[in-house]
């Protein structure tokens, strides 16, 4: 493997805390992501359902977990179904867990194959009142194709509709948020290699050079290190496209006096990190370029404090909006006669700062979290203010991961932000 799995223990305790919340006589049921195919019989990068590895820490496709506290056969009580291992199937595409294997990285006792599952869960079903099951619940992924969650709902609802359909996210999203110290220690090492890939990619940035580049220097060094993977497609944008949020076709030559945005993340042992740099392409800032640079920058230098028990992502956003005001005001690009005037459903600043300054981070990098929860102590969230003028073709944006504590704990320390920082490291 290209990491050390977490201790079963985590996985074992993750599954108590979610049986001592559900109701009396339930039956949970977690599924593996689907496949989708790709062409003829190669599909497209498998990822695995990040509830499923919170639970049992099975990264494999074909994947069932059932649990049945108050089931009558202990050995029901938890149960993982794996994909059979045939020897055909190890012929196309190598090795598969085990039995043995399964139960020793979940903590799970009771491992049977997954054709097995159908039988079993009838039993299972009989023996329960309620069903607690886990479907997408972002509304931007309303656009989702059938997923096997769906038809699994939807099949369970036509055979057994008398029983009682709970949502799992109530109970799996608050435990999610709270990071173990196991979790801590991935998510500092997928930040760590998050900034071994930004000192590499930094030195390979000249004008005449492509986006895509430097994308494959970042993507060299996460690999080396151990990372899967990008935690999310990365953002490599040069000039113009600076000001682009989500700008993926890092296809563009970079030009001399340009900026260069770059937003990314290692993924580690399925954590994610996630970073931001806007760094000159010619390796010195422009006058205008470091004065928006250091407007962002001093922002993101004073939230960071903030990211202590009891604030909210309402509340960082509330402070960052009256900064960036201010800075807007600074850099010339608003009045404050203007802004006193302004319709507050509608306020000026969204013009050059469009997105909020932070989301939770775990095993997605746009974690499960709202942002009216109150932090607590172990949480881990992104701050990340950014301003972009699109009339000047620029755009810069500053983003860390930070652990929620008294003293906030900033994940990447040695991640350059200063100018004179990263202007060193760009002509050594």
């Amino acid at each position: 493997m290209r990491y050390q799995p977490i201790n079963q223990q985590f996985y074992i305790e993750n599954r108590k805390k979610v049986a001592h919340e559900i109701e009396e006589n339930s039956l949970v049921i977690v599924t593996s992501n689907s496949e989708f195919p790709r062409c003829g019989d190669t599909t497209l990068p498998f990822r695995q359902n990040s509830e499923m590895l919170y639970l049992t820490g099975i990264d494999q496709e074909e994947t069932f977990l059932t649990m049945a506290p108050w089931h009558p056969n202990p050995e029901y009580r938890e149960i993982l179904f794996i994909k059979n291992p045939s020897p055909e199937m190890v012929i196309w595409y190598g090795h598969r867990f085990s039995k043995e294997e399964a139960s020793r990285i979940s903590g799970v006792e009771t491992v049977m194959f997954s054709e097995q599952f159908p039988d079993i869960l009838q039993d299972l079903m009989v023996n329960s009142q309620s069903v607690y099951m886990h479907l997408p619940e972002n509304p931007r992924l309303r656009w989702m194709p059938v997923t096997k969650e769906h038809l699994l709902v939807k099949q369970l609802k036509e055979e057994y509709p008398l029983h009682t359909y709970r949502r799992l996210a109530p109970i799996l999203y608050p435990l999610r948020t709270m990071k173990s110290a196991e979790e801590l220690a991935t998510l500092r090492k997928a930040c760590d290699i998050t900034t071994k890939a930004f000192r590499r990619a930094i030195t390979a940035v000249e004008p005449g050079k492509y986006e895509y580049e430097i994308e494959a220097e970042l993507t060299y060094e996460m690999l080396r290190n151990g990372a899967s993977g990008h935690s999310f497609a990365p953002i490599v944008a040069a000039g113009q496209d600076t000001c682009i949020l989500h700008y993926i076709k890092n296809d563009k030559q970079m030009k001399d006096g340009d900026l260069l945005l770059m937003d990314f993340g290692a993924e580690y042992a399925n954590y994610a990190g996630d970073a931001t740099r806007t760094i000159p392409v010619n390796g010195r800032y422009t006058p205008r370029q470091k004065e928006v640079y250091n407007s962002v920058l001093a922002i993101y230098k004073e939230t960071i404090p903030l990211f202590q028990p009891g604030m909210t992502i309402h509340k960082i956003n509330d402070f960052v909006f009256h900064r960036m005001e201010e800075e807007l005001v600074k850099l010339g690009l608003l009045k404050m006669e203007d802004i006193r005037q302004q319709d507050p459903k509608h306020p000026l600043f969204k013009k050059y700062y469009m997105h909020n300054t932070s989301h939770f981070i775990g095993l997605d990098v746009h974690d499960v979290g709202q942002r009216d929860w109150a932090f607590q102590p172990g949480m881990v969230l992104s701050c990340e203010p950014g301003i972009y003028i699109a009339e000047e073709g620029i755009g810069v944006r500053i983003e860390t991961d930070v652990v929620v504590a008294e003293q906030p704990i900033n994940l990447m320390p040695n991640l350059p932000a200063e100018v004179e920082e990263i202007e060193e490291l760009m002509h050594r």
